[in-house]
């Protein structure tokens, strides 16, 4: 099968993927071997692409074939597997596999798992035209979506699902995106789907736009000081999801949000002086449990939320990872088999 490799990690303009043909996987007992259709292309990736977190053990493997949100067919089944045979479409998320009997695991945080295996991180993932998933830990994914559509919604969906869960009940409340990227724009239809005023925050003209294509209440330009200070002074954020990669735009999150607000961060980032007097919570946030996932699905086949992508073939991933790293992809990037 044709895959793109990762050997060495080295910046995404020395090409450290090579296109090879290696050999299909076989599934084990307890694995389905999946055609995949369509792959979609994350910052994460180009982050361990470009070696950014070998001080973390990421790749925990080399060679490995990156990807992490994929979609495709059924080829094979291991002789255990019940639910899925030849033929079925089903997803892989980040989360190829968890334990399933620590404390985490038992109470539905298997994101959380300290012997989880992440899709294309510690395990070859989707930037091929096969890939390997364990049964439990794969979805059934609707005919009524395409594969452009399906694929996003194995991390930009599942993340921001996760993100909107981790910031509580925001049926009426004022809720603030910052960073209307891939999982942006997501986070900002389930804030949407779950009740909330939507506050679209960026330094992109064009995410902005979408993001008033998607719904939004109030769309702000990330240098727009007039407007930031504006909602500090009225104290009109409840909650702030905060997707951009900036130490910055997380301590201007905190800043905004009311007295007793919340902040989710999906990123890594500095939080400076925080005082402890305004009660405000602040939360970390991190793909999803399986059940999430299954509603992600569902709520897409509903159509109440629908990714935006632009599609790539599976050879031209060197050009879409150098197009994510300059800021020219509009929402999600997908490979596309």
């Amino acid at each position: 099968m044709k895959a793109l490799l990762l050997t060495t990690p080295s910046a995404i303009e020395k090409q450290p993927l090579r296109l090879e043909q290696v050999d299909i996987p076989h599934p084990k007992e307890d694995e389905v071997l999946v055609k995949i259709e369509a792959c979609g292309v994350c910052r994460s990736n180009l982050h361990m692409i470009e070696g950014e977190w070998l001080q973390r053990g990421i790749p925990a493997k080399l060679p490995i074939i990156p990807g992490h949100e994929i979609v495709g067919r059924v080829e094979d089944v291991g002789d255990r597997v019940r639910h899925f045979k030849k033929g079925d479409r089903v997803g892989l998320q980040p989360l190829w596999l968890s334990c399933g009997h620590c404390s985490y695991c038992w109470t539905g945080r298997e994101e959380l798992c300290p012997e989880k295996e992440i899709t294309g991180e510690t395990v070859d993932g989707g930037y091929a035209e096969y890939v390997l998933g364990k049964e439990d830990h794969l979805y059934p994914v609707p005919e009524t979506l395409s594969a452009m559509e399906a694929a996003p919604l194995f991390c930009p969906g599942i993340t921001a699902y996760h993100a909107l869960k981790r910031a509580g009940n925001v049926m009426g409340k004022r809720v603030a995106i910052f960073g209307i990227g891939g999982v942006g724009h997501m986070a900002l239809q389930f804030a949407r789907v779950a009740g909330a005023t939507t506050i679209a925050i960026s330094r992109n003209p064009i995410h902005l736009q979408v993001a008033k294509e998607l719904g939004a209440e109030e769309c702000i330009h990330g240098e727009d000081r007039s407007a930031l200070e504006k909602l500090k002074r009225e104290g009109a954020v409840d909650c702030a999801i905060v997707f951009a990669p900036s130490s910055a735009v997380a301590q201007l999150a905190i800043s905004l949000v009311k007295v007793g607000g919340k902040v989710v961060l999906g990123v890594n980032v500095e939080l400076g002086n925080f005082s402890f007097v305004e009660e405000k919570t602040v939360l970390g946030t991190v793909i999803g449990s399986r059940e999430e996932m299954r509603e992600v699905l569902r709520l897409a086949e509903e159509r109440k939320v629908k990714p935006i992508s632009q599609g790539f073939s599976l050879e031209d991933a060197p050009e879409a990872l150098m197009k994510l790293k300059k800021g020219e992809i509009i929402m999600r990037a997908v490979l596309v088999l």
